[in-house]
């Protein structure tokens, strides 16, 4: 099909493997254009059969059980992000030449549809910071006056960006590594990967693959690859990168920037990139200060937003209104309370070891509650790096044993809590124990370093819990 944009979609046969959030949005754009489209599905509970009733009256076949068969006449595959690329109904594909994009794909190809201005895309991935990163952004192209939106692996549906009514100027786009191994022909504007830790290698098979999908977001793009100054990996993902003419490699760093780069010096956030003379001149976009919070991975964060909004010429005055407008979305380095000089924050969002690591860097005295599903992780490196800056810990969770044996070989000063339980319950208990260990000007942190589905439905569950125990500690 070419990597254009589609227009004639008539009579083609499309599957769409997977339903969700993702799939049936995909079915019914493609059987509003005429598409003959057959949906496969792994499962077949009680959500998917919903689902598939729902797509079966518009005329979608339906097939529940059976992701596995490739359909005969499948002339392109649209996939969900999460589907491993190594699935039999894949492998069928590639063997009778037939395309696999993902919805992402699928937008990008949707795009400036019925004469309407196709919006650039301004593109962020990274293991962690890309939803906050999203968000500063938006808020930043919002306060120069133009329309945008936040979309993507945030949980707004690009094809609902591209296609529904509200037109746009520039799109703030969230990119998972899974959404980025499926876009084969995405070129964005600008794009930035933010950082690179070992994160879904179950899925990629290695960590050259992973980082492989996430520099596909540079593929193509026109004015700017913004990199993190201190994780060289991006770097070398940018110097890897076919670009357009004329694309610049951007930095951003904590320290203070070279030319070509974004940076901090006296607490001010500074452009030594988008300016003329980069290699003399600075121009001031905010104040550390006016980043929400100010922990050092969320002012790289800002930095990162500050750049890609620069990149599409946005002046340094709506930098600082989009930053100070900015609130970070709960669960996220969130202040919840001061009970007797100590303060207790929740990071339940910190659900991997490069997240925690950022966040316990945010602190100097830390009773840190940490624990759930490892998914495979280990955490020597991390309890290293941190140990100095520990009073306590306090452990939960399936998995919390690999915390407690790190922390035994690394900092066996600590004293540790290890709480054999995984009821919900437990969180209340695992910040009373806290309370016990800290001593006023400490702060308790949640920043599990795991995933939560061993006690909690998700991370959001969790952190309301923390906050809950919080509250009934000060009543």
């Amino acid at each position: 099909m070419g990597s254009g944009q589609v227009t004639d979609w008539q009579g083609k046969h499309v599957t769409v493997a997977g339903l969700g959030v993702s799939g049936v949005p995909a079915a019914k754009v493609l059987h509003a254009r005429g598409a003959v489209v057959t949906v496969v599905n792994d499962g077949d509970d009680a959500r998917a059969r919903e689902q598939a009733a729902e797509l079966e009256a518009l005329g979608v076949t339906v097939r529940l059980g059976d992701g596995a068969t490739l359909p005969k006449g499948t002339e392109l595959i649209v996939t969900a992000p999460g589907w491993k690329p190594d699935k039999p109904l894949f492998t069928a594909a590639r063997a009778a030449g037939i395309e696999i994009w993902g919805d992402v794909e699928l937008a990008w190809r949707l795009r400036g549809r019925d004469g309407r201005k196709a919006a650039p895309w301004l593109a962020v991935t990274g293991t962690n910071g890309k939803t906050t990163t999203v968000q500063m952004l938006a808020s930043i192209l919002k306060a120069a006056g133009l329309r945008t939106a936040a979309v993507g692996n945030i949980g707004v549906s690009l094809l609902d960006a591209v296609l529904g009514d509200e037109e746009y100027d520039v799109l703030a786009v969230e990119l998972s590594s899974y959404q980025l191994h499926w876009a084969p022909s995405l070129r964005a504007h600008s794009a930035a990967v933010l950082n690179l830790a070992p994160d879904h290698l179950d899925w990629h098979g290695s960590m050259e693959a992973y980082a492989r999908d996430k520099g596909r977001i540079y593929e193509g793009n026109r004015v700017a690859c913004v990199y993190n100054v201190a994780d060289k990996l991006t770097e070398e993902l940018v110097r890897e990168a076919d670009v357009e003419e004329g694309c610049r490699a951007v930095g951003f760093t904590l320290g203070t920037p070279g030319p070509s780069q974004l940076g901090v010096v006296d607490g001010i956030l500074v452009d030594r990139a988008f300016v003329e003379n980069r290699q003399k001149n600075a121009q001031e976009l905010a104040e550390v200060s006016d980043v929400n919070p100010p922990a050092p991975h969320n002012i790289a964060n800002a930095l990162a937003a500050a750049a890609l909004a620069r990149a599409f010429g946005v002046p340094p005055a709506a930098v600082r209104d989009g930053l100070r407008a900015f609130t970070p979305d709960a669960h996220r380095i969130a202040h919840v309370a001061d009970v007797d000089g100590v303060a207790y924050v929740d990071d339940s969002k910190a659900t991997n070891t490069h997240a925690a690591e950022a966040s316990l860097a945010s602190y100097e005295s830390i009773v840190w509650i940490a624990g759930g599903l490892a998914k495979g992780a280990t955490f020597d490196e991390l309890v290293a790096k941190s140990a100095k800056r520990l009073r306590g810990a306090v452990l939960i969770g399936a998995d919390r044993a690999l915390i407690r044996d790190a922390l035994a070989r690394h900092a066996p000063e600590v004293p540790v809590v290890d709480l054999d339980r995984t009821d919900t319950g437990a969180m209340l208990a695992a910040v009373q124990e806290a309370r016990r260990l800290a001593v006023e000007g400490d702060t308790v942190l949640l920043a599990p370093a795991c995933a939560s589905m061993d006690m909690f439905a998700n991370y959001n569950q969790r952190g309301d819990a923390f906050a809950q125990a919080v509250r009934e500690l000060g009543a």
